[in-house]
């Protein structure tokens, strides 16, 4: 499929779609990666593993106590024990625990020796000064026992992790306190368009404040990666040609909005190409985004979005977020809930794969937000997930189950 498709595109063929899948799989093929560096394991959060972590250290280091109670033989819990003495967490037992003896144990404490049970201290009783008796029917081991969790030198983290405010007990407690991590995507940010201007100036006629670069800023910061705003590029060829190759330069990947369809000033392919693009689709069946472009240099990925708000939300959500953990070594894989719709949906097509914002309601549904169009940005400031319609699917009832992506 892309030996044919790559042919129609050197071909200048731009009216041939590549399907979705097959963008998504050329796409991730890029093997572009970012380096890595060392980082105080404070400041970890949502960054990526560039190695393996290992234990220095057995879990539980020694036999500990799981409760509070009394350290002793299990085939003495019919007797009278003497208590030998108080073990708090941290202390070192002094005492071995023979026949007919006990130590009084906290949880978290060392087991002493000899003893091969605690029991709870609620099961006791205190017959003579100095010594106790169990009352209980049964009981447990209630020890955490040496390396029972993990032992010295296993894996406790793999690389590529995505490291969660879980793992950072998890590095605490094996000592790596400057674990190594891949460096953040650095992604450059501009929009194309005489009709923009920046959001602190007020639209003169025929123009309209510049939201995709700022979309973007804010969906890159999200995907804990790096944004470049470069700022808006005039609809002519030569700040076309020098905003790319100046993007190009300097980031890992560059995201345009616009200027990527048919237009009479619709030349970004061109100007790609020009600053050595490795054009690998320019039409994708896929609603909306239809005409979004990818491309590599040997350095670089480029994306060319649609300029509709909510093209380039969805499109970056699906084709860019993806290649972006894939850079830093990190598998991104959505979470998908098959969900009931709360609603009737129908459409006209079925040609391509559709992804319409949507509300996640409480009750466990979704519902298709009301929008005109891939123009309409207010769609997307209710929607709390993208929800999928297949190709060759018209309709949806109330109650039908589809896949949705929560955001």
């Amino acid at each position: 499929m892309w030996l044919i498709y790559k042919t129609a595109i050197d071909n200048k063929d731009t009216n041939t779609m590549i399907p979705f899948e097959e963008a998504m799989a050329i796409t991730l093929e890029t093997p572009i990666r970012t380096g890595t560096e060392r980082v105080d394991f404070n400041n970890a959060l949502y960054r990526i593993l560039a190695e393996d972590i290992l234990s220095d250290v057995d879990m539980p280091p020694f036999h500990k106590a799981a409760m509070d109670g009394y350290a002793c033989r299990k085939a003495d819990l019919d007797k009278e024990l003497k208590v030998l003495e108080v073990l708090a967490a941290g202390d070192i037992p002094t005492a071995f625990v023979g026949p007919g003896q006990c130590s009084k144990i906290m949880t978290g404490a060392m087991v002493p020796g000899g003893a091969d049970t605690v029991i709870m201290v609620e099961h006791t009783e205190e017959c003579t000064p100095g010594h106790i008796r169990f009352t209980g029917e049964k009981t447990a081991s209630n020890i955490a026992r040496k390396a029972e969790d993990v032992r010295a030198g296993d894996r406790v983290l793999d690389q590529g992790t995505l490291i969660l405010p879980q793992h950072t007990p998890i590095l605490a407690s094996v000592g790596c306190t400057s674990p190594l991590v891949s460096k953040k995507v650095r992604v450059g940010i501009l929009s194309t368009g005489d009709e923009l201007v920046e959001p602190h100036i007020t639209p003169g006629p025929g123009k309209i404040r510049n939201s995709n670069g700022f979309q973007l800023i804010a969906q890159v910061r999200a995907a804990h990666c790096e944004p470049n705003y470069m700022g808006i590029i005039p609809d002519n060829e030569e700040d076309t040609d020098r905003a790319i190759g100046k993007a190009l330069a300097e980031n890992d990947v560059v995201i345009l909005t616009g200027g990527v369809s048919a237009g009479d000033f619709d030349f970004v392919p061109k100007i790609m190409r020009k600053n050595g693009v490795d054009i690998r689709f320019q039409k994708v069946a896929v609603k909306p985004g239809r005409p979004t472009v990818f491309g590599t240099t040997e350095n670089a990925a480029i994306f060319g979005l649609p300029g509709n708000p909510v093209s380039s939300f969805v499109n970056f959500e699906v084709f860019v977020k993806p290649l972006l953990f894939k850079m830093m070594g990190h598998q991104y894989l959505p979470l998908v809930l098959k969900m009931p719709l709360d609603t009737h949906y129908k459409r006209k097509k079925a040609d391509r794969v559709e992804f319409i914002p949507a509300h996640i309601s409480q009750e466990g549904t979704v519902v298709p937000a009301r929008y005109h169009g891939s123009a309409h940005i207010h769609a997307m400031s209710l929607a709390n997930g993208i929800m999928r319609i297949p190709k060759g699917t018209f309709e949806l009832k109330k109650g039908d189950y589809t896949d949705v992506r929560p955001i």
